[in-house]
């Protein structure tokens, strides 16, 4: 019963960085802007780094289970 919450937190932080990771590659592949107004020597590595964050942290959320 208590590990539903941990599940439901894991799962959200790792389809959200997985989602977000693919959506920037689709982004960088098609030379598209990542985030409007902002250069892309900026943007991709703050997304990247915030998918990355969420990735790690739904790891950590399923692994505490």
């Amino acid at each position: 019963m208590e590990s539903g919450p941990g599940i439901f937190a894991g799962a959200v932080f790792l389809l959200f960085g997985a989602a977000l990771l693919g959506w920037t590659g689709a982004c960088a592949l098609r030379r598209a802007p990542v985030a409007e107004g902002v250069r892309p020597v900026v943007a991709v590595p703050l997304v990247l780094a915030a998918s990355g964050a969420c990735l790690a942290l739904g790891v950590w959320c399923l692994a505490r289970l």
